[in-house]
Order: C-alpha cells, then sequence, then structure tokens
C-alpha cells in the first residue's frame, strides 16, 4: 500500500512565480462602457476603422449570455469590477532594451526569459508582454534583414495597418463567442508575426505574457501570417502572482497558413491556479483558431495545461485548403480543485484534408478535467482523414476525468477514427518501480512523462524540458 505519510512528508514546492513586481503603474478607471473602449483606442492611437472594430464588437457582446454549456463552476465574473488597461510606467517610445525599465528586465530575468543575450543563445526571439502593453521585443533587426516582420500588434497597428485591417477578426470574427467579443472590444496589446513568401523564419519566435495587477485583467491579441512557402515556429509562456482574488484572462490567437507555408504553434501555460483549497488562481479563457487557407499548408498546436483555476481553451483548425494539415497534442494537467475544460476542433472543408489530435489528460487532487473536441467532415472534403487519441490518467480517488468527442460527417468518402482510454497510478506500478530503487516521486513523475511521451515528442526541445519538469513540479504531494 502506497505509504500515505511518504506522501505527506513530499516537499510541496510553492508557485515559484507568484511574485509581484513593484512597479509604477498607470491605470484606467474600473468597470466596460464605450467610454472605456474610447480612451483605450486614444492611448493606442488606433484609427478610425479599429476603434470602429471595437465598438461593433461591445455592442455584440452586450447581447450576448455567458456560455454555461462547458459545466464550469466558478463564481460569476463581475465585469464591472475590472481594471481594462494596466500599464508600466516608462517612456512612450524605445529605441533599445537598455531604455527599459531594469525592473522589468529584472523581472522576466526571474521569470527565466532574460531579454538580452541570453536568449540569442537558443535563437528565440522574444516578445514580452506585462499587463497590458509589450515592453520589448528581441532581435527585430536580424529578423527584418528576413522580411520577418514581428512586434507588438500595437506597433502593427501603427505600421502595418494595411495587414491588420486584411486580417484581424477573420479566423476568429468577434461574434465568434462571448469571451472572443469581450476581447475584440478590449485588447490592449499583443503580438504580430508576419512571414513572408518562401522564408523559413531563422529563429523561433516567443511572446510571453505576464499579469502584475490583481484588480486588471489581460486581454491580448496575437495573429500569425505565414505566406506561401513559409514556416515559422512560435512559443508561448505565461505566469501570474498569487492573488486571493481570481483574475480573468481572455485572450485571442488567430493563425493564417497560405500555400505550402507551416506555422508550429507551442504553449506551456502556468498561469497561478489558486491554493489547494480553490482560492485565487486565474480564470483562463481564450479562444485560439488556426486558418489553413492554401493547399497543402500546415497547422500544429501543441500545449501543456497546468496552470489556471478554470481553463476553457480549445485551439482549433480549419482545414480550407486542398491536402492541408491540422494537428493538435495537448497535456493538460489538474490538481487540488482545478478545473480544466479543454480540446480542439477539426472542421475539414477542403478535400484530402487531414488532421490529428492527441489529448493527454491528468487529473489528481480534487480537480476535473475534461476534453471536448469536434471533428467535422463537410460535404466537399472527400478523401479526408482523421485520427483522434484521448487518454486520460487519475491519480488518488478523488479526481475526475470527463472526454466529450462529437463527430459529424457528410461525406460518405471520409475516414475518422478515434480511440480512448482511461487509466489510474496503481499502487502496484509504484510498487514494482519503487522496488527497484527508485524514489517514488520519482517514480511518479517517470510514469506521466511517460504518458504524455507523445505530447512532448510534438515540443521544441527547450519547451518539452520545461514542460516534464513542470508536471513533475505541479504533482509533488499530490499521489496519495
Amino acid at each position: 500500500m502506497v505509504n500515505e505519510n511518504l506522501v505527506k512528508d513530499v516537499v510541496k514546492e510553492p508557485y515559484k512565480y507568484g511574485f509581484v513586481t513593484d512597479i509604477e503603474t498607470e491605470k484606467i478607471a474600473k468597470g466596460l462602457n464605450e467610454d472605456i473602449i474610447r480612451l483605450i483606442s486614444q492611448k493606442k492611437e488606433e484609427p478610425k476603422y479599429l476603434l470602429d472594430f471595437r465598438l461593433k464588437a461591445f455592442k455584440k457582446w452586450q447581447k450576448m449570455d455567458e456560455p454555461d454549456w462547458a459545466g464550469l463552476g466558478y463564481k460569476q465574473i463581475d465585469y464591472q469590477d475590472i481594471i481594462y488597461y494596466s500599464a508600466p510606467k516608462q517612456k512612450e517610445k524605445i529605441s533599445s532594451l537598455d531604455e527599459v525599465d531594469p525592473k522589468l528586465l529584472e523581472t522576466f530575468d526571474k521569470l527565466g526569459i532574460p531579454l538580452t543575450e541570453q536568449k540569442k543563445l537558443t535563437n528565440v526571439a522574444v516578445d514580452a508582454v506585462f499587463d497590458s502593453v509589450s515592453i520589448a521585443t528581441t532581435f527585430r533587426e536580424e529578423l527584418a534583414e528576413h522580411g520577418v516582420i514581428f512586434c507588438s500588434i500595437s506597433e502593427a497597428v501603427k505600421n502595418h495597418s494595411d495587414l491588420i485591417e486584411q486580417y484581424l477578426g477573420t479566423v476568429v470574427p468577434a461574434s465568434d463567442n462571448y469571451f472572443a467579443a469581450l476581447n475584440s472590444a478590449v485588447f490592449s496589446d499583443g503580438s504580430f508575426v508576419y512571414i513572408p513568401k518562401g522564408v523559413t523564419c531563422p529563429m523561433d519566435l516567443s511572446s510571453y505574457f505576464r499579469i502584475n495587477s490583481g484588480d486588471s485583467g489581460q486581454f491580448e491579441r496575437t495573429l500569425i501570417i505565414a505566406e506561401e512557402s513559409s514556416s515559422v515556429s512560435y512559443l508561448e509562456g505565461c505566469t501570474a502572482p498569487m492573488f486571493d482574488t481570481n483574475t480573468l484572462h481572455a485572450a485571442v490567437v488567430e493563425l493564417i497558413a497560405l500555400d505550402d507555408a507551416s506555422i508550429k504553434y507551442s504553449t506551456v501555460q502556468n498561469w497561478y491556479a489558486g491554493d489547494e483549497e480553490g482560492i485565487g488562481g486565474i480564470f483562463n479563457f481564450v479562444t485560439k483558431r488556426g486558418k489553413c487557407l492554401g493547399k497543402r499548408s500546415k497547422i500544429s498546436w501543441s500545449q501543456v495545461e497546468t496552470g489556471s483555476a478554470i481553463t476553457w481553451k480549445y485551439p482549433s483548425c480549419l482545414l480550407l485548403g486542398e491536402e492541408s494539415v491540422g494537428e493538435f497534442y495537448s497535456v493538460a494537467l489538474t490538481n487540488n480543485l482545478q478545473q480544466a475544460d479543454t480540446g480542439t476542433k477539426m472542421i475539414h472543408i477542403g478535400p484530402k484534408t487531414k488532421s490529428t489530435i492527441v489529448s493527454k489528460g491528468i487529473s489528481a487532487g480534487n480537480s476535473i478535467n475534461s476534453y471536448r473536441g469536434l471533428v467535422k467532415m463537410g460535404t466537399k472534403a472527400t478523401g479526408s482523414r482523421n485520427y483522434s487519441q484521448c487518454d486520460s490518467m487519475l491519480i488518488g480517488d478523488q479526481a475526475s476525468a470527463n472526454t466529450f468527442p462529437y463527430i459529424k460527417s457528410q461525406q460518405p468518402n471520409s475516414e475518422i477514427e478515434h480511440e480512448a482510454s482511461t487509466c489510474r497510478i496503481s499502487e502496484d506500478q509504484l510498487f514494482y518501480l519503487q522496488s527497484r530503487g527508485i524514489e517514488f516521486e520519482e517514480a511518479v513523475s517517470m510514469m506521466v512523462s511517460g504518458f504524455c511521451r507523445d505530447v512532448f515528442n510534438q515540443l521544441p526541445m527547450e519547451f518539452a524540458a520545461e514542460a516534464d519538469k513542470l508536471l513533475a513540479l505541479k504533482l509533488e504531494g499530490s499521489v496519495g
């Protein structure tokens, strides 16, 4: 029998990213109305078309009801008690990293995201977003030599407005859902990437989102456009301080891949999840979607979800181009009182399209972990194929796992496969490993790591190592 005292003796590492940066901040008043939206747009010095986009989204949002179909249990969000713009005070125009407030640079150093030389060694350019604004984007000049545009979306609105006006909201329209409409009305920053025709991005691109203020929401927007025969690998990370209150994060990510283009989008989500009693933590409502617009285009989502009190996220693909490919590889770990409702949608519209879904859910403590997905074959998706694999692992006897796969096919000449399994870490397996001199915690970690191997293999090497350590850390003391 597993020794309960051994479990209790396991050292519980605190959430090491839970610190707050003491920095002078500019905040607007709480609440949400047209004046707030106009104020955000004014601060961003936006053109009229974007203000109109925001106001139209706000009107749609006002007519929508907050979705409850996911069955997530959380206290009602008071949208008038949130600050929708919060930014550290600094020079309006920064020409180099040397002009960034040292406290901000120290913050990202502590998070393991040094913005200066260290990242250059790992060949990753970083866009760092702090509360509502982008602080800095590294290695822009090097990328520009290849024609790659990598900057904050606020800057893109000013310098590449034609691309923003052409593509913003074309993958995730404001009317898509309640949280997408909210984001469209109030988004304050995020990242923009444009890869020109025939270019393979010479380095991985990365965004790091940091919430610092407990009374502010974060509403970033990311837009990535890969032109014909181009490719890019994009990484995303995020953390937040520990507060006793809940903080709202509602983001939108839009990806567009044209003929023979490829986008790989990887995420390690590590928002604060709240304490063991379920107090505090981030409410994470995110809409991520890619459009495989061109022939033989490819979009691949890989993600590791370990944080947030509430996670509501379904990175999806619209497969329009002939022979286009969509992939989704996901690990969702919940512990204590966390609730995660994640999954994907693969919408096959073009002929000979192909999609793969590999979802791994790990539930520990008293948490709830659900996979919710849709695979749809349209009338023109002849010769298309999908393969889905959804596996759940239960740790302890109080956690729960659910799977809600939806399959709709209007095309008889297409194939859809779905496999699912549920397992539990057994005392026999643990005893076997421990009898060979493997420590208890390491034994659990090995079993979880093996369970997630198919997903970790899809992550960039740097992220895979981080994800493996993160899962081991999050599970410490969770097995009883």
